[in-house]
């Protein structure tokens, strides 16, 4: 007679390896909050950079420009979802999407705050687009981030980054007044191999294939 029980889950082994299967992708998460506003973060200034408020973004739009900043750092947890469950969360009159512009250009950022757990607002998403990494684009972003939380009755501030993220994420983060407060691992199938993302996104990410 068979087992009807269910094979038990691998355990993650705190003091040595543990074996990925194909497929999977791991990843450490670093959980990050400030309770009080910070100083700002010095800006370059000079540029004719700006923040829209997209009152109401078109789904198709969205995952253009969540693709554009995010799929070198293996972004997929939008890109999952199904079109109404997505356009549910980006239209919610709680959830605040600005875009980035710069003189003519536009589309070259994302600030995303969700303010629909109050007291506390989570920065759920953010980043800029390849070519604006490193020029000072996001000192001006954060900044402005920290300007529409904490007009607020906020108590907490809220966001996190993980390795499979650009390198300076993590840095950028702390300096601009987040705390890391946890971390997690996290294991999920390769979103390149569902054909959620490209088999191109985040070429410094392996995919190991069944």
């Amino acid at each position: 007679m068979t087992d009807p029980s269910p094979s038990p889950k691998p355990v993650l082994d705190l003091n040595g390896y543990t074996a990925l299967p194909p497929g999977k992708v791991a990843t450490i998460v670093t959980f990050l909050e400030m309770r009080a506003r910070p100083a700002p973060l010095p800006e370059r200034g000079g540029e004719d950079l700006r923040l829209r408020r997209v009152t109401a973004p078109d789904v198709g739009w969205y995952r253009a420009l969540f693709a554009a900043i995010g799929e070198d750092w293996l972004w997929f947890s939008r890109q999952s979802l199904s079109d109404a469950a997505l356009g549910a969360i980006i239209t919610d009159p709680a959830v605040e999407i600005y875009v980035l512009e710069r003189g003519d250009e536009t589309d070259l950022g994302l600030l995303e705050l969700d303010f629909r757990q109050p007291p506390d607002v989570e920065l759920a998403f953010f980043g800029v687009v390849p070519s604006l990494v490193g020029a000072g684009a996001g000192r001006f972003m954060i900044n402005c981030a920290n300007e529409r939380v904490w007009t607020r009755e906020v108590s907490r501030f809220f966001v996190h980054t993980c390795s499979n993220d650009h390198p300076a994420a993590l840095g950028f983060y702390r300096k601009a007044g987040f705390a890391p407060v946890a971390q997690m691992v996290e294991v999920v199938d390769d979103p390149r191999l569902s054909g959620v993302l490209p088999r191109k996104a985040a070429p410094h990410i392996p995919i190991i294939a069944p």
